[in-house]
């Protein structure tokens, strides 16, 4: 039975880090999944403390996820016309256009709605490139905790 915990765990795993991004599968809830498949072996027992602070990591991460864009946009001069843009270029970006409409998504809808707006398209552009930015903070922010993950996992079974 640990074997295959160890393994399933271990597709966990590399399912989370692709996760990190194609959005359709949630990273790092899925890669905590594979750290506590590992947990319920007789090879590794994690700490209370680990599992709820991961747990607790995982979830602001899920948060900022979906925060990190419109935040981008904020921070670089859009408005609400761009901020509800980024949150619609996301959603259509990943649902008609993937896997591309993930990247671009949030830009275009932040350019877009700020052009909306009445902003010019200088700071439109800027708005989305805010955008942009903060969703590749997201992602980078995404793989270092599966990243980290992954090393708990071998670092618990081969230590």
């Amino acid at each position: 039975m640990d074997i295959l915990l160890i393994v399933v765990g271990s597709i966990c795993l590399l399912i989370g880090l692709a996760g990190c991004f194609l959005p359709v599968l949630p990273g790092p809830p899925v890669s905590y999944a594979g750290l506590l498949l590992l947990h319920f072996t007789d090879r590794v027992q994690f700490t209370v403390s680990e599992l709820i602070g991961w747990a607790g990591l995982v979830t602001i991460i899920q948060i900022l996820d979906y925060v990190t864009p419109i935040l981008g946009t904020k921070y670089s001069g859009g408005g609400k016309w761009g901020n509800w843009g980024c949150a619609i270029g996301t959603v259509l970006g990943i649902v008609i256009f993937p896997p591309w409409g993930v990247l671009l998504g949030p830009f275009v809808g932040a350019f877009v709605g700020e052009l909306l707006g009445g902003k010019p398209s200088a700071e439109a552009f800027k708005a989305g490139l805010g955008a942009f930015i903060g969703f590749l903070f997201s992602v980078v922010i995404k793989v270092a905790l599966c990243g980290y993950f992954i090393y708990c996992f071998v670092a618990a079974l081969f230590g």
